[in-house]
């Protein structure tokens, strides 16, 4: 499914345009959710929240390469769980997840305002893969561990240099501390480091402002 998918996107990738500008800065936030080991089916059963900064670097129409800071809050309780834990346990946590990440995005539209005959589109989705490193702060203590994070969105363009969007984003941590090292192992089985690992979500709305016109018709003299 991967490889279809890289195809169908430099398919579409053939189709794309220039952008006036080559950055853009902007902010978003919303709610924040979580699976592991005291939450395995609604992420959102205990909503925190989400806040980012990030940077663009605005490849074309299809494509951008984006770099964000990020902190969020998670919480959980083993009360919402139907499987009982050995001794009847019952496990709270709640904790604060940081990181940076640097991923790249991918417009299903050629996006942007300008000429008719570009074909550009004011409002796209779009899909979002990356890397990045967490931190989080839980009973106090302090654990880190590199992210995959992935992200759904859609992007408006309410002007020719700002945006809005509107994204769905979940982020796999290669850690199972990101709740609270006592979650680790609530069954008393042992698994696969990959497997056994904490996800985190956000719901998030934001804006963008682009800068750094390019130069569409330069003339360079030797």
């Amino acid at each position: 499914m991967l490889c279809v998918l890289v195809c169908f996107m430099a398919v579409l990738s053939g189709r794309a345009q220039t952008a006036p500008y080559k950055f853009d800065f902007g902010a978003d936030a919303g709610v924040s959710g979580y699976l592991g080991e005291t939450n395995r089916s609604n992420i959102y059963a205990h909503p925190g929240f989400h806040a980012d900064m990030a940077a663009r670097y605005i490849y074309d129409s299809r494509w951008a390469f984006r770099g964000s800071i990020y902190t969020q809050s998670l919480s959980g309780t083993t009360k919402d769980n139907a499987d009982v834990l050995p001794g009847g346990a019952v496990y709270d946590f709640s904790s604060i997840v940081s990181g940076l990440t640097v991923r790249a995005e991918f417009n299903f539209l050629p996006y942007g305002i300008g000429e008719t005959y570009k074909r550009l589109r004011r409002a796209s989705p779009y899909l979002a893969l990356g890397l990045g490193f967490g931190i989080c702060r839980t009973d106090g203590k302090t654990y880190a561990a590199p992210t995959l994070p992935m992200a759904f969105g859609v992007k408006f363009k309410a002007a020719p240099r700002v945006n809005l969007f509107l994204e769905f984003g979940i982020t796999k941590a290669f850690s199972d501390h990101f709740d609270s090292p006592e979650l680790a192992d609530l069954n008393k089985i042992e698994t696969a480091f990959y497997k056994n690992t904490d996800w985190y979500s956000n719901i998030s709305v934001g804006f963008s402002y682009e800068f750094g016109k390019r130069c569409e018709t330069c003339h360079y003299v030797d």
